[in-house]
């Protein structure tokens, strides 16, 4: 079943490994979300491009990567962006972090929806971290209602969701080995997830427990 969403945020010339790791677990993955310099760059990358290509032929998802601080970037930049992610990657998919939750931004996320599907975008992502309004469920595929660490996870749980038509998914960092991780997010209404090991400032430079190749 792919119920995994992998952001996955390191070179395929640095971590070559990790990403055949990556395209050898395409039937448990949803999707792979690609972040070659926080957004496409500047100019086109051949290595990843290449790792893209791999992906998609294992009928991976591929997401481009692009940062919307919450509403508050110009609609062009993070449109120029997406249309980089297509162009150099093919990316059948976006991912959109740093999302805002509340009703007052929905319009700028609404805007953004329509370029998305405008440049046959695929699957839209939004990540907005915890519970959303109601809204954007009708904007995106997929709604990132929670990320955060294992504690958290476990201490708090993320708010209730109530609107309908959309999944959800939990991104979980600083998750212990052995920790189940996939029945707590069923549990809690996420069809998707992703549980890696990783902490500090960069935890998604981290596999999932049981992708990662052997040391």
């Amino acid at each position: 079943m792919k119920t995994l969403l992998v952001p996955y945020y390191e070179h395929p010339a640095v971590r070559p490994a990790e990403w055949d790791a990556l395209v050898a677990a395409a039937p448990r993955l949803h999707g792979v979300v690609l972040n070659p310099a926080s957004g496409p760059g500047d100019r086109p990358d051949p290595e990843f491009a290449a790792v893209a290509a791999r992906l998609r032929a294992a009928d991976v998802r591929v997401l481009g990567y692009v940062d919307t601080a919450y509403g508050r970037r110009p609609l062009g930049d993070v449109q120029d962006e997406l249309a980089r992610h297509r162009d150099w990657f093919a990316t059948d998919g976006v991912f959109l972090d740093q999302v805002a939750a509340t009703e007052g931004e929905f319009g700028y996320y609404r805007r953004l929806s329509t370029a998305v599907r405008g440049l046959g975008g695929g699957t839209l992502v939004l990540n907005h971290g915890t519970a959303p309004h109601p809204s954007y469920a009708g904007v995106a595929d997929v709604l990132v209602t929670f990320e955060g660490t294992w504690a958290t996870y476990r201490r708090k749980p993320p708010p209730p969701w109530t609107g309908t038509g959309v999944s959800l998914c939990h991104l979980v960092h600083a998750v212990p080995a052995g920790a189940d991780a996939a029945a707590l997010a069923r549990e809690r209404g996420a069809a998707l997830f992703c549980a890696v090991p990783g902490t500090g400032d960069h935890p998604w430079g981290t596999l999932p427990h049981g992708l990662a190749p052997a040391p």
